[in-house]
């Protein structure tokens, strides 16, 4: 199976900026940024888009926005977006579902 770009950082084959890994999802800074801070919470798991989650995702959505929460603090952001774009339709380049964190 080819593995999508998202998947290839998240395993390491490529090289990221990161700001947080862990047993489920890495947060990095996105290379084309919207704001001042721009990062991309990806979990490990592929998941194409957000209609493809199965309830048994359910819990891994709810760690990546703790996961953003935490980072944002980390980084001292009073205030910031989470975004999540929706298929291709919806504005998602990468099928890899991903949460976007901007903050000035």
């Amino acid at each position: 199976m080819n593995k999508c770009l998202f998947c290839k950082i998240s395993i390491g084959e490529i090289p990221s900026k990161q700001e947080h890994r862990d047993d489920r999802c890495v947060v990095f800074h996105d290379i084309y940024p919207k704001a001042r801070i721009h990062l991309l919470i990806v979990p490990h798991k592929h998941i194409s888009t957000i209609m493809d989650m199965e309830a048994e995702d359910e819990a891994l959505i709810g760690h990546m926005t703790r996961v953003a929460r935490d980072v944002a603090s980390d980084l001292g952001l009073e205030g910031y977006k989470l975004q999540y774009n929706v298929g291709k339709k919806g504005g998602q380049e990468v099928m890899h579902v991903h949460m976007h964190l901007l903050g000035d």
